[in-house]
């Protein structure tokens, strides 16, 4: 693949992140958004449809982690990385949609939403195509030297 397609490839699926991002509001059920844009720390968490809402960001969830696969795909064109990266967001997955189920369910005034707030940010955001592609970068460039 020559390099200005790769590059064009990447523009366009990071293009496909920002407008889940942009239509967010659209495309998912989530009353947490208004929330979390709110003086939060003094609020109290909306109702919510809890099955509702774990399921359209698990969907979300998907769609950010295919895209960020693709992105990691093409920018180094390794099945290894893309492997590793599967595992890593199943692992996180795994681990974090039931701990958020869990800090919605139990929300309180009393209890600290900023955990709420950052475990739900580690799921609707594409937060680890951004931690994955430096590190990977470095990796490459530490076994090619």
């Amino acid at each position: 693949m020559n390099k200005l397609l790769k590059w064009i490839l990447l523009a366009v699926l990071f293009g496909l992140l920002i407008l889940v991002r942009l239509f967010e509001s659209q495309l998912f059920y989530d009353p947490l958004l208004l929330f979390f844009k709110q003086d939060y720390l003094y609020g109290k968490v909306p109702d919510v449809e809890a099955g509702k809402l774990m399921l359209h960001t698990a969907f979300r969830y998907l769609i950010n982690t295919l895209i960020s696969l693709a992105i990691l795909y093409v920018a180094f064109r390794d099945n290894d990385v893309v492997k590793f990266s599967v595992m890593l967001y199943a692992l996180a997955f795994v681990i974090l949609l039931p701990w958020m189920t869990w800090l919605v369910v139990n929300a309180s005034p009393e209890s600290n939403y900023n955990v709420l707030f950052y475990v739900r940010r580690f799921l609707i955001q594409p937060i680890f195509v951004l931690l994955l592609l430096p590190a990977f970068y470095y990796h490459r460039l530490n076994t090619n030297s």
